[in-house]
């Protein structure tokens, strides 16, 4: 693992949390490009208390005071987000985690979506699903998005219990080459309840 892109089916399914267990497993850097509300504990803040301090945090590249879509909260501060914008951060031989707002079709701007930034970094990426009613729907768009696209799926990660139905239709239509990941949801917000994660996972 070098660079990842995560990014999920929709807004809050955990991307948060699976950035930081990949951070912490691959002894990752982590960056957020854009930050569309809740500055004062943004995503960047949390992946920083449960990883530790010795991880490297890039900042964001937008920090944005409204919670709305990236566009929206731009426009709200006379901004306009492009996607020519981005350029990854210079972590030499150190893995990237980086993660995006919301799903797939989160407009940046008029015309551009979160895939294009995707595309842009041309990253591989790790798609995050939770079970909801409607997430096998999500899911399956989702990734025929990614797969039309010619993005890389390098990780689908089950956040939480699954129904056992649920989650077979979406294994069905997964890329054959992505590894399949299930993590259980964190109890506690806290170091050592990721760490008990991150240890299962390396046995």
């Amino acid at each position: 693992m070098q660079q990842l892109f995560v990014t999920g089916i929709g807004t809050g399914v955990g991307k948060t949390i699976v950035s930081a267990f990949l951070t912490s497993f691959f002894e990752a850097a982590y960056w957020k490009p854009i930050q569309s509300g809740d500055l004062e504990q943004s995503d960047s803040d949390l992946v920083q208390k449960l990883v530790g301090e010795d991880r490297i945090i890039f900042p964001e590249r937008y920090r944005l005071a409204y919670a709305a879509s990236p566009h929206q909260s731009a426009a709200m501060e006379n901004k306009v987000i492009r996607v020519a914008d981005f350029s990854l951060p210079v972590t030499s031989t150190t893995p990237l985690v980086v993660e995006g707002a919301g799903g797939l079709f989160v407009p940046l701007n008029e015309d551009e979506l979160m895939i294009d930034l995707i595309v842009h970094l041309q990253l591989p990426t790790v798609l995050v699903i939770q079970d909801y009613l409607g997430c096998i729907n999500h899911s399956l768009l989702t990734i025929e998005a990614l797969v039309s696209r010619g993005i890389e799926i390098a990780y689908v990660v089950f956040n939480g219990e699954f129904v056992r139905e649920t989650k077979s239709i979406i294994q069905k239509n997964i890329p054959l080459h992505t590894v399949q990941l299930t993590l259980p949801f964190l109890e506690e917000l806290t170091p050592d309840a990721l760490q008990k994660v991150v240890e299962s996972q390396k046995k």
